[in-house]
């Protein structure tokens, strides 16, 4: 491996990585030589793929549960990943959950609105969680004069997204955020960037024949004609955690098969 992609001595935080993307960054990054937190909400998930990725890598891996969508889990969450590995290098906020929610309709000669907690519950998992941690991680980063913070965002974070108005505005709200710490800690040695997938359907989620029905739904839609795979966001986090992107801060990149082309 080329040294500017190496991983080694690096500890890395992946909050929402129990399923999903969050495990294939999980499985490039402990490939690449990282200790590794894996967060989830439950230990169901995240505790046996954690157990799985050391066993396959040799990497140290982690699986700590807890919800940081909250001021006090989020820093309750850093604060655990930092006592297990030693201060943070990479924070990935992964967490995040594309919900579907109509924000207003008339059905049945009656006016509907997203209700308040269907409201929280989106925007704290795709917005919040991110600004949390990030605080949570900022200090001992900026202290120590470097770090990595990659936001995973969305093409919905790109572009309008019918149905998913508050997830759409959560995501550009990520990029926004990226953007901007980006500028505010360009000369501090952290680097902030972010990730917009496409559609990634998880076989974890549906049966086999669900799964190859929605890879022929995304291969319809996808210029690339194929779905994005967990391990296609993991190599483009790779980069934006390792040395190799060290001149590179506050850019939102898709990686959706060319679907935002």
């Amino acid at each position: 491996m080329l040294k500017e992609f190496s991983l080694e001595g690096k500890a890395a935080l992946i909050t929402g990585a129990g399923r999903g993307i969050g495990t294939g960054i999980a499985d490039v990054f402990a490939e690449a030589g990282a200790a590794v937190v894996v967060n989830a909400l439950s230990e169901t998930h995240v505790k046996p793929f954690a157990e799985k990725l050391a066993a396959r890598t040799g990497a140290r891996v982690i699986a700590i549960a807890g919800d940081c969508t909250t001021p006090i889990g989020a820093g309750a969450l850093v604060d655990a990943a930092v006592k297990e590995l030693g201060p943070l290098d990479i924070l990935v906020n992964n967490l995040g959950d594309a919900i579907p929610a109509r924000f207003a309709r008339v059905r049945d000669g009656k006016t509907e609105t997203v209700p308040d907690e269907t409201v929280d519950k989106i925007i704290d998992l795709n917005l919040m969680a991110a600004i949390y941690c990030t605080r949570a991680a900022a200090p001992s980063m900026l202290a120590c004069g470097r770090g990595k913070i990659i936001n995973i965002s969305s093409i919905g974070g790109i572009e309008g997204s019918p149905g998913l108005s508050l997830y759409s505005a959560a995501k550009h709200a990520v990029g926004g955020l990226t953007r901007s710490l980006a500028l505010e800690w360009a000369k501090q040695g952290v680097q902030v960037n972010a990730i917009a997938p496409g559609l990634y359907p998880d076989p974890n989620m549906m049966t086999p024949e669900q799964f190859t029905a929605a890879k022929e739904r995304v291969a319809a839609r996808v210029p690339m004609a194929r779905e994005g795979k967990f391990r296609d966001v993991g190599l483009l986090a790779l980069y934006l955690a390792s040395p190799a992107s060290d001149y590179m801060t506050g850019q939102i990149i898709s990686i959706d098969g060319g679907m935002t082309a």
